[in-house]
């Protein structure tokens, strides 16, 4: 293939200068997935011009000396500090998704024979780990507000109940951004006499595992390694914020002894779903939690609730249907008749609803631009019954 196909008859410099300009509108006219788009990373720059790899487990050193070991274990340090756990192993991943694949194998690995518990609201990694372990999944249904129902997973549990569990519980689910209870099914493990050495919680955090911590509520759940879960994830680069895809997997050091394997070549063991790991995705969540700290993040945090029962507001208002769950700030609404405006906006549809997600990137300006287009909408007769 000779480079001008590359090129589509431009220079490069057009190629590139087109695509700035259309990253830049795309990132101003982003509100249906929960990215936050606000970050300055200026000041590192220059690391782009090494490969940096932090192959294989974060705490053995391999033979491969061009890393950010040092960097992801101070962000690892600062998660375990966040969801109160000492004795912890973890990782900085490639995704959200990695982050479940990982907890997924290593449930299975202890608990041979388990079978996943999760709602329909879970996000499709959760599946997709099912069908890569070849592991038995009960899906479970959720209520209207999108949390895992908890009398039909006391059903499920019981119908199984010799066999180990495995449960996947969200904080924050993929469209509604409904927390999952925690506790309840605590209760539910509990009330059927399960021992702990019988199951195995993980916790999707995805958004809320970064939002949850620095909200000032004394109804709010408390989501942390003081319950009996086994592992926590979150992404990288929705709250917190980051250039590429990236999150933190978190999980308790006896689940680990399950799955070690050493590789002898790399002078490390294999404990990760990646071999080659993004040392430039450890930098780059260093830099923004040394920008940030918790102060920082707390007030992240309330700008987005407050942001978002803003637009609630407005949108409810205008007399659309809407709604958003306790703690959350994902307002899910009724789905536009407009195919231009829904791609104009980037919103995420299902069915019948739409909805848009409040990050420290989204300002009221921009919100106060949504509404007023949808409000264009409703009186054409496109949103709206």
């Amino acid at each position: 293939m000779d480079k001008k196909n590359l090129l589509d008859g431009m220079s490069k410099k057009q190629v590139l200068d087109n695509f700035r300009d259309y990253v830049k509108e795309q990132t101003f006219f982003h509100f249906g997935y929960p990215y936050n788009l606000e970050f300055n990373n200026s000041d590192l720059k220059d690391f782009l011009d090494y490969s940096i790899n932090n192959l294989g487990d974060p705490f053995e050193p391999s033979n491969y000396g061009v890393h950010s070991r040092q960097f992801e274990i101070k962000v690892l340090n600062f998660f375990a500090e966040l969801w109160k756990i000492d004795s912890f192993w973890g990782y900085v991943t490639n995704s959200g998704t990695e982050g479940n694949l990982q907890a997924m194998i290593v449930a299975r690995e202890n608990l041979h024979k388990g079978i996943i518990y999760t709602s329909v609201d879970t996000h499709y990694s959760v599946f997709k780990a099912a069908k890569f372990y070849r592991m038995d999944l009960e899906l479970i249904p959720s209520n209207d507000k999108g949390e895992i129902d908890l009398e039909e997973l006391e059903s499920r549990i019981i119908k199984n109940k010799e066999l180990p569990i495995i449960l996947n519980l969200n904080l924050g689910t993929t469209v509604k951004g409904a927390i999952d209870d925690v506790k309840g099914v605590l209760n539910i493990l509990q009330k059927l006499d399960i021992p702990k050495e019988n199951y195995y919680i993980h916790c999707d955090g995805a958004l809320y595992a970064m939002i949850l911590p620095f909200i000032d509520n004394k109804n709010k759940p408390i989501i942390d390694f003081t319950l009996p879960i086994d592992s926590l994830s979150v992404s990288g680069h929705k709250f917190i914020g980051a250039p590429m895809p990236c999150g933190i997997f978190l999980t308790r050091s006896k689940n680990m002894e399950a799955i070690k394997t050493p590789i002898e070549y790399l002078n490390s063991v294999d404990t990760t779903i990646t071999g080659s790991r993004n040392g430039h995705a450890s930098l780059y969540i260093w830099n923004v939690l040394v920008d940030k700290g918790f102060e920082g993040f707390k007030e992240d945090a309330i700008k987005c609730t407050v942001n978002a029962k803003y637009m609630y507001n407005k949108i409810k208002e205008l007399g659309i249907y809407c709604f958003i769950n306790d703690f959350s700030t994902t307002i899910v609404l009724e789905r536009p008749r407009c195919h231009k405006f829904i791609k104009k906006w980037q919103l995420a549809c299902e069915k019948n609803i739409a909805h848009v997600v409040i990050m420290p990137s989204v300002n009221k300006n921009k919100i106060d631009l949504f509404v007023n287009e949808i409000a264009i909408l409703k009186d054409k007769g496109q949103i709206g019954t």
